[in-house]
């Protein structure tokens, strides 16, 4: 008597024969299962349902229906392209030509010390920008002075660096004309360098100053005091265009 899988094959075979499909295809269904019998039948009704979506009628455990129109299987839709080529380097937005360097965003310098010339070299973020000055002119050389400029929330992040020094008690406070600030050597350390003397100054509600020197240019003056000198008169010389 034929059994149970036995009738299934023979549905299997007729009707895949019609539909051109492999009529071993029960076979390597039940093949890729384990031998448990609820896997069997699980494999078995996964067959039955990719006859069945075919558009000669559907079947059903033991028999098979009357041939009417049937919804196709939508096909699964295939999983969107990735690229990963690697985005194209682009330099970073400046201000252009800034001519002598002495203005640039919202802010004029009014004094750098002697020698130094506008480096050629900038980067505007909109609410941060920096530009930096060296011995010539080089954009590609190494900067003796640096100034960056932070306004509106990204003072934030000005906010809390300093409190961290304060918390350290690393630096001190300073008064530039009836503007505060703050003095300290940042990035002890780093490289090697004994540090960048760094003043911050307050310009504003919504505006702050960061004056570095470079560790290398520091070793053009006569010691910490000359240097702290030098910051504060770059600071005071610092006015707020905006």
């Amino acid at each position: 008597m034929p059994t149970f899988e036995d009738e299934i094959r023979q549905i299997m075979a007729d009707e895949t024969a019609r539909l051109r499909a492999a009529p071993d295809l029960l076979e390597r269904v039940m093949r890729s299962r384990t031998k448990r019998r609820r896997a069997r039948f699980a494999a078995l009704a996964t067959s039955v349902t990719v006859v069945a979506a075919a558009p000669i009628g559907y079947l059903t455990v033991g028999s098979v229906a009357t041939p009417g129109p049937q919804p196709t299987a939508s096909a699964t839709p295939e999983p969107p392209a990735i690229d990963d080529t690697p985005p194209l380097r682009s330099d970073p937005p400046s201000f252009g030509d800034l001519g002598d360097g002495k203005a640039f965003g919202r802010v004029k310098v009014g004094y750098l010390p002697k020698r130094l010339k506008w480096s050629n070299w900038s980067i505007n973020y909109g609410d941060s920008y920096t530009t930096s000055y060296n011995f010539d002119g080089d954009k590609t050389g190494f900067y003796c002075v640096q100034i960056f400029v932070y306004e509106n929330e990204a003072v934030q992040e000005l906010d809390d660096r300093i409190g961290r020094y304060r918390d350290e008690g690393d630096g001190e406070e300073v008064t530039i004309g009836d503007r505060s600030g703050y003095l300290v050597v940042q990035f002890v350390g780093e490289d090697g360098m004994k540090g960048t003397p760094t003043l911050f100054l307050r310009m504003g509600d919504k505006q702050w100053a960061e004056i570095m020197f470079s560790p290398s240019y520091v070793k053009e003056f006569s010691g910490r005091q000359a240097v702290e000198a030098e910051l504060k008169k770059i600071a005071e010389g610092l006015t707020s265009t905006g």
